[in-house]
């Protein structure tokens, strides 16, 4: 046979049990007993007594001072005559200087420097126009034709225009004996007459010139 164990945790003493069911029943009941005025005075707790607390005022603004200008009172400028300088007597001859009161001495300008006269402005220097010697063979117009029948003989002088490059660039009648000599005159200028141009300080210019054809028949 097995020896019995000494181990029985799994069980307890019917006394112990007892006992401890008998506390708690005696803890409730003295629990029970006790007035409840009792429990309230220990279990209560005091009541919150507030206070108001007055909120401090804001400070008040700060007040500034207007600003006020002080006027400085100025003195019076005392006027003064004005010193009239003396005049320094020199010896004949001399200038008058006006001396100062101070310690310089006067300067003595010297004889005056009398520059001589600018020169006036210089004219350009002008050359006429003239009949180009290369076209002086064709220079003379065509005798009209009516004219050699009727033998009539006659002069036109007329005004041109001459640009730089020495060409007839217009022309104007002055004056013509007869309207068919002014009309070959006109032809034949634009188309033929070549002039050495007019110079204005060596620079060729536009110009005008008068001149004054014949027409002969003696010259035919």
């Amino acid at each position: 046979m097995a020896a019995p164990s000494s181990y029985q945790g799994g069980k307890g003493s019917p006394f112990g049990i007892g006992g401890a069911i008998a506390v708690h029943v005696l803890a409730i009941g003295v629990w029970l007993m006790i007035p409840q005025e009792m429990i309230d005075e220990v279990f209560t707790p005091p009541p919150l007594i507030t206070t108001n607390v007055p909120l401090a005022d804001p400070p008040p603004p700060e007040q500034t001072e207007p600003t006020t200008t002080k006027r400085v009172p100025t003195r019076q400028t005392e006027q003064r005559p004005t010193a009239v300088d003396p005049i320094v007597p020199l010896s004949q001859g001399d200038s008058i200087l006006t001396g100062g009161t101070g310690l310089g001495d006067s300067i003595d300008p010297g004889p005056a420097i009398i520059l001589p006269p600018a020169d006036p402005p210089r004219e350009p220097v002008m050359v006429e126009a003239a009949i180009d010697p290369r076209a002086l063979p064709a220079f003379q117009p065509d005798y009209p034709g009516a004219m050699i029948r009727q033998g009539m003989e006659g002069s036109v002088t007329v005004r041109v225009t001459i640009n730089a490059q020495g060409r007839v660039t217009n022309i104007a009648r002055i004056a013509a004996s007869d309207e068919s000599f002014w009309l070959a005159t006109e032809r034949h200028a634009l188309r033929k007459w070549r002039f050495r141009p007019a110079m204005r300080d060596g620079v060729a210019v536009a110009t005008t010139k008068v001149l004054t054809v014949r027409f002969t028949l003696t010259d035919r």
